[in-house]
C-alpha cells in the first residue's frame, strides 16, 4: 500500500516551540494562533498564484503576531522560530508505527509544505528519514496543500493514480484537498485538531492514535 504522510504536526509535536511563544508573548497560547496565520499565508499565495519559500511565510507569520500583540519581533527571533522547526521532536506513537509499517512492505511517502532540505534536516533529527520510501515537498510544483498539485505530484512520483494512495494528516484541510484529488484520507486527531463528523467522504478513516489509525487503513 502506498501511504502518504503529512509531517508538521502530523508526525512532528509543534507544541516543542511553545517555550518559545511563552517568552515572546506570555502565552502559549499564540502558537497555534502563528501556525494559523501561516497557513493562511499559503492560502493566499494558491489563491493569487504566487509561491514563498515556507520559512519565508513562517517569518511573515510571526512578525504578523507580532504587530497584532504589539510585541517587536527581530531577526534573531525569526531565526529562532525557523531552527526550532527544524529540531521538533515526532510524537510518541510514531517511530513503531512507522517501523511496523516499513517492516510489512509498504511504501511510505512524506509529503510536506515544508521545503525539501528543511523536511530532510526535520526528519533526520529525529531519526525517521530512512523510515521512508521518498520525501516530497510542495516546492517541486510551487503551490501549497491542499491544493491538487500537491497530491498528484506524489502519485506521479510514484507511476500511480491518485487512488492508489492513502493521505494521513492530523489537518482537516489537507485531507478534504487529498480527498477532491482523488486519495483516501486517514485523520489522526492530535491534540487541538478536529474534523466535522457530520463531513461526507473524508476521511475514510480516524483515529487518536497513529499505531492504530494505520493498522486500520492497511486492513482496508
Amino acid at each position: 500500500m502506498h501511504l502518504i504522510f503529512d509531517v508538521n504536526e502530523t508526525l512532528l509535536d509543534t507544541r516543542a516551540l511553545d517555550p518559545l511563544f511563552q517568552r515572546w508573548f506570555g502565552s502559549e497560547a499564540t502558537r497555534p494562533e502563528w501556525f494559523l496565520t501561516l497557513q493562511e499565508s499559503w492560502m493566499t499565495a494558491n489563491l493569487i498564484g504566487r509561491f514563498d519559500p515556507f520559512s519565508s511565510l513562517a517569518r511573515s507569520a510571526l512578525r504578523q503576531l507580532g504587530a497584532k500583540h504589539d510585541v517587536a519581533i527581530s531577526a534573531d527571533d525569526e531565526q529562532a522560530l525557523v531552527d526550532a522547526i527544524l529540531s521538533m521532536p515526532a510524537h510518541g506513537d510514531v517511530q513503531s508505527a512507522l517501523s511496523t509499517l516499513r517492516n510489512r512492505g509498504h511504501t511510505l511517502t512524506a509529503l510536506t509544505n515544508s521545503a525539501l532540505k528543511a523536511a530532510h534536516r526535520q526528519l533526520e533529527h529525529v531519526g525517521l528519514e530512512g523510515h521512508f520510501d521518498a520525501i516530497l515537498s510542495v516546492e517541486s510544483v510551487e503551490r501549497y496543500k491542499p491544493a491538487p498539485e500537491p497530491y498528484r505530484h506524489a502519485a506521479r512520483h510514484w507511476g500511480v493514480d491518485t487512488r492508489e494512495l492513502v493521505m494521513i494528516a492530523a489537518h482537516g484541510w489537507d485531507l478534504i484537498g487529498a480527498n477532491a484529488a482523488g486519495m483516501r484520507t486517514g485523520f489522526i486527531a492530535r491534540p487541538g485538531k478536529a474534523m466535522d463528523p457530520a463531513l461526507a467522504g473524508v476521511p475514510d478513516w480516524r483515529d487518536d492514535d497513529l499505531s492504530r489509525l494505520l493498522e486500520r487503513v492497511v486492513a482496508g
